[in-house]
């Protein structure tokens, strides 16, 4: 048993779970202006933990029938039959309720919206089905990691929370597309829509790049929002130039940096924001 968990861990590659996190933390910092109580942060990352682990896992038993057509994805465990369909949603299932369990015990607003962010994460694997903006959908599925602890803290909406929701959103989306670049061949032979599949390598950069364009720009609006000062700007302008260097890392020419730029700057940049933020509080 203990074997095919850490399979599934592996095919879900929890370790990922970095590039939503940050940004969670972020929001619960916001909110509460400073360090939450560390009962909220367990629990915050508890519920990042069962939503992140559910939507993942969702995710590969959805696909697996393309994921063991793509040569991009049939080394995953399911396609290899490490793990069966059936434990992969029995794993699904344990983490959704890790999720609710968790939202219960932040708050009544936490605890209802929590089937609300599950469904979103799991329709969002279904999307690349029909429309090319699958990317938007899972972005908004990212989303709810700052507005979801947001809430946690608070127990209301706010309209910091939606920008900066809004900020991640777009972040998600660029990097997506630039990761969807990996796929733009099989998505047409298979007939599954992205940007890249829709609009050829060349435009899908520059929709990147305007997507992360908008991400800074909610983030510095943030900053008189939520009178925010030096050491949170400072953290926008490192992401910034963070930003920058990842998309000199991926041209249309040459496509053999888009790992690095995908799984390393993404990580870097929220970690940035999250702990420039922190340091804006307790400095």
């Amino acid at each position: 048993m203990f074997n095919k968990i850490k399979i599934i861990l592996e095919m879900i590659k929890f370790e990922h779970t970095i590039f939503a996190l940050p940004f969670a933390f972020t929001g619960a910092v916001m909110a509460a202006h400073g360090l939450p109580a560390w009962g909220k942060v367990f629990w915050i990352i508890v519920a990042m933990v069962g939503a992140r682990s559910a939507a993942m896992g969702f995710n590969r038993w959805a696909d697996r029938t393309f994921d063991a057509e793509n040569p991009r994805t049939k080394e995953r465990a399911l396609p290899k039959g490490l793990v069966t369909p059936r434990q992969v949603v029995l794993f699904t299932v344990v983490s959704s309720a890790i999720l609710i369990g968790a939202a219960y015990m932040l708050n009544p607003l936490a605890f209802a919206l929590s089937p609300l962010a599950l469904a979103i994460v799991f329709f969002y694997s279904y999307t690349k089905r029909f429309t090319f903006l699958a990317h938007a959908f899972l972005g908004l599925g990212i989303a709810g990691a700052p507005l979801g602890a947001w809430i946690a803290v608070s127990g209301k909406f706010e309209t910091p929370a939606l920008v900066l929701g809004a900020a991640v959103l777009f972040w998600l989306l660029g990097f997506d597309v630039l990761y969807a670049l990996q796929d733009i061949d099989y998505d047409r032979k298979a007939g599954l829509h992205s940007i890249p599949q829709r609009f050829g390598v060349s435009r899908s950069l520059w929709i990147s790049r305007a997507s992360h364009a908008i991400t800074m720009a909610l983030l510095f609006v943030l900053a008189p929002l939520l009178s925010l000062g030096g050491y949170y700007l400072a953290g926008v302008v490192i992401s910034l130039l963070l930003i920058l260097y990842e998309h000199s890392l991926v041209k249309k020419s040459d496509l053999s940096k888009l790992n690095f730029a995908f799984f390393n700057m993404n990580g870097y940049i929220s970690v940035t924001i999250f702990f420039f933020t922190l340091l804006n509080f307790l400095a």
